[in-house]
């Protein structure tokens, strides 16, 4: 079973954009969070967290900024 993936981004993002593709080709779901128009999303992000760049990946065991195809790797082996 798998584990909630929560995937926090932002428009013309790079990084975000990879993520998203390695998430896919895995078939791993995930729920996109745009962090420019969502401010508690971006307070939690920010404040909660301590990260100031996007994307950031949330599960329910671990949370990273960039794009970690380690551990994104890691995740669709479980």
């Amino acid at each position: 079973m798998q584990k909630a993936i929560a995937l926090y981004s932002k428009p013309a993002c790079v990084q975000c954009v990879q993520t998203k593709r390695l998430l896919d080709r895995h078939g791993l779901e995930y729920t996109e969070i745009d962090i420019t128009q969502d401010a508690t999303a971006y307070e939690y992000v920010t404040k909660t967290l301590g990260y100031s760049a996007a994307p950031v990946v949330v599960t329910e065991d671990n949370h990273w900024y960039g794009l970690r195809v380690d551990l994104i790797n890691a995740l669709a082996v479980k």
